[in-house]
Parts: C-alpha cells; sequence; structure tokens
C-alpha cells in the first residue's frame, strides 16, 4: 500500500534558518505515522543506514492535499493557509544547524505501522 504522505522538496538548504523540508497528503492520515531522517548514499547509489537526523512527527491529523513543513529552525508547531488556500501544518525540528548541507543527503521518508519502546537499564 502506497505512503500517504510523501516528499516535494528540501528548500533553502544549508540555512537552518530557513531550511525545510516540504511534503504532500495523498491521503488522510495522521502524522505521527511517519518519520523523516537525513541519510545518504552509498557509492553504490543505494540508501544508506546512517540515519544522521530523525525527526518522529506528533500526532495530527492531515487531510488529503494539505501540506505538512518541517524546518530545521526554532519554532512552534502551527497551521495555517498558504497564498493559495491550502492548509500547512508546519513543524519545527529546532536544531542550531542545517540539517541538509550535502550534496549527497537524502530526505528518507519512513512509515511507521507499529513500534514499541522499551526502557534501557
Amino acid at each position: 500500500m502506497p505512503m500517504k504522505l510523501k516528499v516535494l522538496s528540501v528548500y533553502n538548504r544549508g540555512d537552518a534558518t530557513k531550511e525545510h523540508v516540504l511534503l504532500e497528503a495523498v491521503e488522510d492520515c495522521n502524522a505521527n505515522r511517519y518519520l523523516l531522517a537525513d541519510s545518504t548514499f552509498t557509492g553504490d547509489g543505494m540508501i544508506s543506514n546512517r540515519l544522521r537526523h530523525t525527526f518522529w512527527f506528533p500526532s495530527k491529523a492531515v487531510k488529503k492535499g494539505e501540506l505538512v513543513s518541517l524546518w530545521t529552525g526554532k519554532g512552534s508547531n502551527t497551521e495555517a493557509a498558504n497564498a493559495a488556500g491550502t492548509k500547512i501544518h508546519r513543524f519545527y525540528w529546532n536544531l542550531g544547524s542545517a540539517v541538509w548541507n550535502d550534496d549527497g543527503d537524502c530526505a528518507l521518508l519512513i512509515e511507521v505501522s507499529d513500534w514499541k519502546a522499551s526502557r534501557t537499564k
């Protein structure tokens, strides 16, 4: 089954205050079923298993056609409409430095269907 969110683009790479990833909902979903990670490509063009930064979206209902943006810098999660009237759910990583700063970076979207957390001892 295809994912209900898709990555559209990464904007303003290298500038932590303006850098963000834009996603679109292709079906109604909850954002908390998705993680976005910064990875790279291996020498043979495959996605590396080195995940350098990972963001697990909080619980938020997103309707088909709405946009989700993840901003690298500091801010408070909000929602608003763009000039076309499309709702944008804006989330913040609250990091102090750029994530998408290398040519070989890969925005890896992961759909989570189930999980269990365990405390380490």
